[in-house]
């Protein structure tokens, strides 16, 4: 292992060191009940791309807060009743991709479902609202703001939850086979999605973000995706003084505490070289899945591409058909 991080055999039983919120279940539970309360008024929109092997829709629905989501849609032009169905979750700050790089599971017969991350690259809408600083991205988003339930990353799990119920009550959608997948950030709203919807029954989280984040300060790499929570105490709390408060109110929206819900398989790769989202932060998430689970291990990679583990998802995932 590298000297970053703790031994594999140690990670393997790690449990995270984020404070957890008392009332975290009621919270959760509150902000479901929210989102079923919400109307998606969903919207499919055929796309100016098409395929010879997929029918291409923009998706549109609304979320809590009134946002409202985009997602590309594609559907197999496979004469079926039924198809199961991917949700897929891009990287932070970016968007769901291009509509070819989705064409190998809608031709292998999946309707696939890629969701824009409200207020980032792509176009979904952040509604905002909030008290307090909203510097430099999502994670501090709200949380200055009293009430909790107006943290961004709230927002954003409920959004891939509105997603999985908007695609699964889809006429040509199996509800009971559907799958997740993402990468970075992607992989922990992979993660975060299949503990809020338990009948996703395959989720293949890759380096998950979103995961332990007092680990992440400790070991003093709140940089990259996580500098935002450097700036935040440099700008806002430069002593310290609500370090505890700060990080509790993290545990909210920390994944690590959502996935003893999970109900489905879990396939998750991890590179032990990761200094972005470090080891030991994924797997503070992973060993609370109670439910069926592997982990890829890639000794000498980081957070870049894993070579090989895109087909390996896709096996995983066509267990689905």
């Amino acid at each position: 292992m590298p000297v970053f991080e703790m031994p594999l055999s140690e990670l393997k039983t790690y449990q995270g060191i984020n404070p957890k919120p008392e009332d975290f279940e009621q919270y959760w539970e509150r902000a479901l009940d929210e989102m079923k309360s919400t109307d998606p008024n969903a919207e499919l929109i055929p796309a100016e791309f098409q395929s010879n092997v997929a029918e291409c829709y923009d998706l549109y629905f609304t979320g809590v807060k009134g946002a409202r989501i985009h997602a590309k849609l594609l559907k197999p032009k496979q004469e079926k009743n039924k198809y199961p169905a991917i949700l897929q979750f891009h990287g932070y700050a970016w968007n769901c991709g291009d509509w070819q790089s989705k064409l190998g599971y809608a031709a292998s017969g999946f309707v696939v479902a890629a969701m824009d991350c409200r207020g980032q690259g792509g176009l979904s809408e952040d509604k905002g609202g909030v008290f307090g600083n909203t510097l430099n991205g999502h994670i501090i988003r709200g949380l200055d703001d009293p009430d909790p339930d107006n943290i961004l990353f709230r927002q954003i799990f409920l959004d891939t939850a509105m997603l999985a119920r908007v695609v699964s009550d889809m006429p040509f959608v199996d509800g009971e086979k559907m799958g997740a997948m993402g990468s970075s950030q992607g992989g922990g709203l992979t993660l975060a999605c299949a503990s809020l919807v338990p009948e996703i029954k395959k989720a293949a989280p890759v380096y998950p973000f979103l995961c332990d984040y007092k680990r992440v300060w400790e070991m003093d790499l709140a940089k990259e995706a996580y500098r935002e929570l450097s700036d935040y105490f440099r700008k806002f709390d430069p002593m310290h003084k609500k370090e505890y408060e700060v990080f509790k109110k993290l545990g909210y929206i920390d994944v690590q505490n959502l996935t003893n819900r999970i109900k489905g398989e879990v396939l998750m790769a991890t590179g032990l070289m990761d200094m972005i989202c470090p080891p030991s932060t994924q797997f503070a998430a992973y060993n609370k899945i109670n439910s069926k689970k592997d982990v890829v291990i890639y000794p000498d990679f980081g957070h870049e591409l894993l070579p090989g583990f895109d087909d390996i998802t896709y096996r995983f995932m066509c267990e689905l058909l």
